[in-house]
């Protein structure tokens, strides 16, 4: 009998309850590791991070969903090691997360992120930016420093992550400047998979790497990560246009006030109906009000966009599993790693 995700995933444990446990494994060295950075820096980052407030006194705003570094030490569990021991490997990750975190903010010219202002708009661009400089050198000194085995290996491919990560913004940022009807499908999903695949991807890996593993399950790791990393991007597209503000945070439909060329919108805008062409032509306005902004998320509804996207986010899942059976054959082995996919594909901010 075939374990299908589900089942597998129902076999570890709640998805919620890893986040948890995730956070008060790896937070302890994330945040030793935040506070080893330059005074103004740090104050930066400790705000971006939820632990102080504007004004440096302490806060108790909780650092994310940690979903990454849950990913690290639940594919070390899932091959067999002890989590412990791969806990540098899920803060660097984190860290390397947060980098893309705040620069994305100045790129997007995002106000609000995890309902309280963004960094940049509390400390300008400068600083914001450059904290997100130190970040990701910070991510890759921490694994160099790691006496575990596996650190060299695993530094050179979060390197070579943070390198892809980068190729991914800029090409979101190039595929902005071009008309609503000049952008491909493939165009945007090998975007998607470059900004959020691949972290997810390296998460997996080095989590795989930290236990032992040969290249063959690494790789298999690597795959099952990207899959996952992509159906996660599919859903928060749909978030960034359907999403309730009271639990994502942001103004509704605020992707497609910022005209951004997100996979739903691709794929309505290249679905070749009339609803296609109305969306378009939104989109050509320089500016979408509140009635704008509404307008355009039911042309991406008749369009096609919000099924196609919810379908691909689980066939994306279906490739995942399949990827993850090449590593772990026995996947009653990853239920954890299974919930945590599940939990990105049904979340609702």
């Amino acid at each position: 009998m075939t374990m299908t995700s589900a089942d597998a995933a129902t076999g570890g444990q709640g998805a919620a309850a890893l986040l948890d446990r995730t956070r008060t494994a790896v937070q302890p060295q994330l945040r030793s590791t935040v506070e080893t950075l330059p005074g103004s820096i740090r104050r930066v980052a400790m705000y971006h991070f939820g632990w102080e407030h504007a004004d440096g006194s302490p806060a108790a705003e909780q650092a994310g969903k940690a979903i990454r570094p849950a990913l690290v030490l639940a594919a070390a569990r899932a091959l067999g090691a002890e989590e412990t021991g791969a806990v540098k490997a899920a803060a660097a990750v984190e860290l390397a997360h947060n980098f893309t975190l705040l620069h994305d903010d100045i790129v997007d010219g995002d106000p609000t992120r995890r309902h309280r202002p963004t960094a940049w708009t509390v400390f300008g661009i400068p600083d914001a930016l450059i904290a997100g400089d130190a970040m990701s050198a910070l991510a890759l000194r921490l694994l160099a420093e790691d006496p575990h085995p596996a650190s060299a290996a695993a530094s050179a491919r979060l390197a070579a992550c943070i390198i892809e990560l980068c190729a991914g913004q800029q090409a979101d940022c190039a595929l902005e400047q071009r008309g609503p009807r000049e952008v491909s499908l493939d165009e945007c999903t090998a975007m998607a998979t470059a900004k959020t695949g691949a972290l997810l991807g390296c998460a997996c890996a080095l989590g795989a790497l930290y236990a032992g593993a040969d290249e063959e399950e690494v790789v298999a790791m690597d795959a099952f990560g990207r899959e996952a990393g992509l159906a996660f991007q599919l859903i928060d597209d749909l978030i960034g246009i359907w999403g309730d503000p009271e639990r994502t945070g942001k103004p509704a439909g605020a992707d497609l006030a910022a005209h951004k060329k997100s996979l739903p919108v691709v794929a309505a805008l290249t679905s070749g109906t009339p609803a296609a062409e109305e969306l378009a032509e939104l989109y050509s306005r320089p500016v979408l009000d509140v009635e704008g902004v509404r307008a355009a998320a039911d042309a991406v509804e008749r369009a096609g966009g919000r099924d196609w996207a919810q379908a691909q986010a689980a066939e994306r899942m279906g490739r995942a599993v399949e990827h993850l059976a090449r590593a772990v054959p026995d996947l009653a082995a990853a239920g954890d790693l299974l919930a945590l996919a599940e939990f990105v594909t049904r979340r609702t901010r």
